[in-house]
């Protein structure tokens, strides 16, 4: 440790260039996968605007648990089958994966076919059974 911190002092150049590089990948990273919203902003955006829940995990994860209402398109057909989700081109469309991470990808490509309110479930499956939201099996 003492010589972490004598290296970090004696070459602060280094450090500074190490941390303003993490923030610019992490900027990125976020910027990158959309916006996401928490179990309860998803709750309020289905119940009080009509949102749409979009899964698009496979159908092992699917079978183990899903929202009420959801769409299930595995991430791997979303281009084959975005056609499907037409009529909801203009109302907030909830993706949702298992962890949170591989729902951004998706929306991003959402966002790109002409989806106007696309966000991401953060911490995806996993964080809404957390909570102790509701599910269906």
């Amino acid at each position: 440790m003492e010589r972490l911190i004598e290296f970090a002092t004696q070459h602060y150049y280094l450090v500074g260039a190490w941390v303003l590089t993490l923030l610019i990948l992490l900027a990125t990273e976020k910027r990158k996968a959309g916006k996401s919203v928490t179990p309860a902003e998803a709750t309020r955006l289905i119940n009080k605007e009509d949102g749409v829940v979009l899964d698009i995990r496979t159908r092992k994860e699917w079978d183990t648990g899903r929202i009420t209402g959801a769409h299930h398109i595995p991430l791997a057909d979303l281009d084959r089958r975005m056609s499907e989700l037409d009529k909801y081109k203009d109302k907030p469309l909830i993706v949702v994966c298992n962890l949170g991470q591989a729902a951004g990808s998706a929306a991003k490509t959402l966002k790109a076919a002409g989806f106007s309110q696309v966000v991401r479930l953060s911490g995806g499956m996993t964080e809404w059974k957390g909570q102790n939201m509701p599910i269906i099996k």
